[in-house]
């Protein structure tokens, strides 16, 4: 098991990231690299409170707040590929009054695709669906289009700095305002205030009155940015059926200063009656906080010509008794330098077995470059293959095959990683050898930590953010190879998640009745055992028993089939559980559900993964999720997924099914040191019971999949680090 990290350091660096420099990486452009896009009041790029046809750099994520008469949007924008983008968003309205509500929050998701990639002389050309699966209050649709002038071979102004024309048509919350006509269809619905949401409107996509909308942007030098633009947002509910604010002006009005490379402050004036600001925070994935450093590896040790010494070469070393244990414990002792732990070391005269664990980078390459270099320095010069086996509790996950000439010949060369690649196999791991040397004193394994731990609740209507935070003891044993009894113990100090509101559920309340889980301040998050092991080719199979986490107990079995060499696996996973008491001590409630699923996952190429899982939920109900992934090289995890059961949209409740997005973000982005830890994030418009799965640790295709072909493949330029 991989030692625990000091969770007090992860938390204090989310903090310490906000104020240091990041670089900005520009759109991929045709003819001249752009400054960063700036963003809209709604958290995608844009003028003032319309759109603009700019896309953000490929895997960028923004985070923006702005508020102007009485309504406040919170959104979170990735651009998951260089043409598509897709944004989350809270709003908060003040002196709604409509459905009894005082101030009335809403969730809403966005999409925009470009259609047309901008040129020297054409404008670039997007698409946008906005608030296409939420309830629909700031439902729109556009299509506009963005020129940047005075860019090189283009004069048409001789203005300093850059200035930037937008014009677009757009329907729904674009089109409610000094609208020319309804082009394609007037049969829009209208917005209700007691819809539930969650549902994809397409009935409303480009339905309805149309309007013509437009703008300019200048940005005189790197600091300073000035908006002006003509507005079509009629706000015919803020200003009509409620009072939120006078519209009394089309025109919007603002100055944008760049605080940090990607920190932008904004102030505005809006429609001819309000006051307004926002702040945004743009960051990308391959530009971290700090610059990761780690001490350099040691060279690759070089052995003598055979023609010069043929006597080191002599693999009379084979027949002492006590050389094979000598050569373990300085490969050992060498390992542990870099961070890496010996498990077994199978000896032959012209070969070696390394089954090692990777317990500091997150990056397996690295780790197998080291560990092969640990062999080169180790091993006596006879040995020629490097047979290397990263593991993971007990779990053997592929066998790297390098030669040993190979290494010795190319460390220097150009393009050393690709050449390195292009001779090295990738293979089964297959079954320990008989006379593998086992490491000395590894088990039992004991490893404790102590630390903060935060839990969020969002989106409770009378409060948007809940929190409680307080203090975790975790622990873990190894009493043997693959065998692991773990558990964790929480104690709040402070928070008010169980302050939050009560199920209203007709379903199983399998996670809504999150409020009465919450009212104890020391409980016991989690205790478990668990075994691990390979039981054939490809196979990989896991058991746990006990508290499998805050709400449920029992017992879950997984098994997995994934080839080293391919992009395709196949696993299933079925659990009898019963709900534990709202104290999380050591009692269970009445309920109890045999739930299961099959899943499939596919590696797409370029970080990207799907994953299909079909089966009974919580609840019990029957259904699939579907979950799209993007992973960057240096570890950044980006996805959102849904889920679709025989519940119909009236049980489910309010968002009609689940659905949400989530983040995975290495702790060593932050800290600039290397560590497998990470900090997640996960975001779902509202908790319900429909379509709930148990949250449990270890699941099986993560610890195989990342030392698996396609993941070694992809970060393989790492390997001489």
């Amino acid at each position: 098991m991989k030692r625990f990290f000091c969770k007090a350091s992860i938390y204090a660096a989310l903090f310490a990231w906000a104020g240091s420099t990041l670089a900005q990486e520009a759109v991929e452009p045709s003819f001249d690299p752009l400054p960063t896009p700036s963003l809209s009041f709604y958290g995608s790029p844009g003028l003032i409170d319309m759109p603009s046809a700019e896309m953000l750099p490929d895997g960028q994520f923004a985070v923006s707040y702005s508020y102007f008469g009485g309504q406040s949007r919170l959104s979170a924008t990735f651009q998951a590929l260089p043409w598509l983008s897709a944004t989350f968003r809270y709003n908060g309205i003040q002196d709604w009054n409509l459905g009894g509500f005082e101030t009335y929050y809403d969730r809403g998701f966005d999409v925009r695709f470009r259609l047309l990639k901008e040129g020297r002389y054409r404008p670039q050309v997007t698409l946008g669906l906005q608030d296409f699966i939420g309830t629909g209050i700031y439902a729109g649709e556009y299509i506009v289009a963005t020129k940047t002038l005075n860019t090189p071979g283009w004069n048409a102004s001789r203005l300093p700095g850059r200035l930037k024309l937008t014009a677009g048509m757009g329907w729904g919350r674009f089109g409610s305002a000094n609208s020319f006509g309804t082009p394609f269809s007037d049969n829009r619905p209208v917005f209700d205030v007691d819809s539930t949401g969650g549902e994809v409107a397409s009935d409303q996509w480009f339905r309805g009155p149309a309007s013509i909308f437009g703008g300019i942007e200048y940005r005189p030098d790197e600091r300073w940015g000035f908006k002006a633009e003509y507005s079509t947002d009629g706000y015919l509910v803020e200003t009509g059926q409620t009072d939120v604010f006078d519209r009394e002006s089309d025109f919007n009005f603002g100055v944008e200063y760049q605080a940090t490379p990607r920190t932008r402050l904004g102030a505005y004036y809006l429609y001819g009656s309000e006051i307004g600001f926002s702040a945004q925070i743009q960051l990308n994935p391959r530009h971290p906080v700090q610059r990761i450093t780690a001490p350099a590896p040691y060279p690759v040790g070089l052995r003598p010509a055979r023609v010069s010494n043929p006597l080191a070469y002599s693999t009379d070393w084979v027949e002492s008794a006590s050389a094979p244990a000598q050569l373990r414990q300085g490969v050992a002792a060498a390992l542990a330098e870099d961070g890496l732990t010996l498990e077994h070391l199978t000896l032959r005269a012209d070969a070696a077995e390394l089954r090692f664990r990777n317990g500091r980078y997150r990056s397996n390459a690295i780790a197998i470059g080291r560990a092969a270099r640990v062999l080169s320095r180790t091993l006596p010069a006879s040995v020629e293959t490097f047979r290397l086996v990263p593991m993971s509790g007990a779990l053997a996950r592929s066998a790297v095959v390098i030669r040993r000439s190979d290494l010795e010949a190319l460390e220097f060369q150009p393009d050393a990683s690709q050449a390195l690649l292009a001779v090295t196999g990738l293979r089964e791991a297959g079954a320990l050898p008989a006379d593998a040397l086992p490491a000395v004193d590894l088990y039992p394994n004991f490893n404790w930590s102590i630390g903060p731990y935060f839990k969020p609740s969002y989106f409770d209507p009378d409060l948007p953010v809940r929190m409680d935070f307080g203090i975790e003891l975790a622990a873990a044993y190894e009493f043997a190879p693959g065998w692991e009894l773990a558990g964790a113990i929480r104690h709040r100090l402070v928070g008010n998640v169980a302050d939050g509101r009560l199920s209203n559920s007709v379903l199983p309340r399998v996670r809504t009745d999150q409020t009465l889980f919450a009212q104890e301040d020391t409980i016991l998050y989690n205790l478990y055992l668990a075994h691990q092991w390979r039981p054939g080719k490809n196979l990989y199979a896991r058991l746990s028993a006990g508290y499998l986490e805050e709400m449920f107990g029992g017992i879950n079995g997984e098994l997995l089939w994934k080839p080293v060499n391919s992009p395709l696996a196949f696993g299933v996973e079925t659990s009898y559980v019963r709900q534990r008491d709202f104290d999380l001590r050591f009692g269970f409630q009445d309920y109890t559900v045999l739930t299961g699923h099959a899943s499939a996952y596919l590696e797409m190429g370029k970080g990207y993964l799907g994953q299909i899982d079909v089966g009974r939920y919580l609840a019990g109900d029957l259904g699939a999720t579907f979950n799209l992934s993007r992973t960057f090289a240096n570890g950044w995890e980006v996805g959102g997924w849904f889920t679709l059961t025989d519940v119909s949209a009236e049980d489910f409740g309010e968002g009609s099914f689940d659905k949400g997005i989530y983040f995975l973000i290495p702790v060593n982005w932050f800290l600039g040191k290397p560590t497998q830890q990470s900090v997640g994030l996960r975001i779902r418009p509202v908790q319900r019971d429909g379509g709930q799965r148990l949250e449990l640790p270890g699941r099986l295709y993560r610890q195989v999949r990342s030392a698996h072909a396609k993941a070694l493949k992809d970060e393989w330029a790492r390997v001489w680090e």
